[in-house]
């Protein structure tokens, strides 16, 4: 896993190694313009899609993924939404996002929906965890918000009711894209990721410690838990195709 985060270091000083007509546009206070980091944000959502959801892999491209930062405000949340409105847009997927972060739940904020009802009531009631499905206003993206926490939900997150919570929206979904709190802080990432096919990392550019990095990285290694993919969030540069083909 560790040439994700060596890719991920080398593009820190890939701006002066390759020039690139696609360079961000600076205002004359030398910040980066508002159209220029939607263009970045966009293109490292998109790219992220291609690479694991999209591009042909041995034994299919997974389905069921988890997306986490490394520490707080790193963006994970974000996105994890961003990247399952581009994935419902391609073709007729379906997609559910599922907001497991429990210790600060966000993503019925993003789409501007209620948070009554989701992922901690079905782990204590007896029925289909698609009841608590959200249409975001598309047959193709729907969300289950984290619903109604308690402290007694942690000891559920890895239990059988979980997996079957789990293998429930894999019938019923393309794609499953869950949301979980910071991995260098709880260790709900590492317990809800063994019942995924792999985990995205959201890393803060120029923010996120690359020791802290390591020690997640391994961590997940530990676990056993397939590292699918990791993006530069609020990165001000482009990273050239051919940085990415080697993700």
């Amino acid at each position: 896993m560790s040439r994700y985060f060596q890719v991920l270091e080398r593009a820190e000083r890939v701006e002066e190694l390759v020039p690139s007509a696609s360079q961000p546009t600076l205002r004359p206070d030398g910040k980066l313009a508002a159209r220029s980091v939607d263009g970045l944000i966009r293109e490292e959502v998109t790219k992220l899609v291609q690479r694991v959801f999209l591009l042909p892999k041995d034994g299919g491209a997974p389905r069921v993924v988890l997306f986490c930062g490394i520490e707080h405000g790193e963006g994970s949340s974000w996105i994890c939404a961003r990247a399952g409105q581009t994935l419902a847009k391609q073709g007729s997927s379906t997609v559910c996002l599922v907001d497991a972060n429990l210790r600060s739940p966000s993503l019925h904020s993003h789409f501007g929906v209620e948070n009554r009802r989701g992922l901690a009531d079905a782990l204590f009631q007896t029925g289909s965890i698609g009841d608590y499905a959200q249409s975001l206003g598309s047959a193709r993206l729907w969300l289950v918000p984290s619903g109604t926490v308690t402290p007694e939900v942690y000891t559920r997150l890895g239990g059988e009711l979980m997996q079957n919570c789990f293998g429930e929206l894999r019938s019923q979904f393309n794609h499953v894209l869950i949301d979980a709190p910071p991995a260098d802080l709880y260790a709900d990432a590492a317990v809800v990721g063994k019942l995924t096919d792999g985990v995205v990392l959201v890393v803060e550019a120029n923010s996120t410690r690359r020791e802290t990095a390591r020690q997640v990285r391994e961590s997940l290694n530990e676990a056993n838990l397939e590292l699918l993919g990791a993006v530069l969030h609020h990165r001000t540069f482009p990273i050239p195709d051919a940085i990415y083909r080697r993700l």
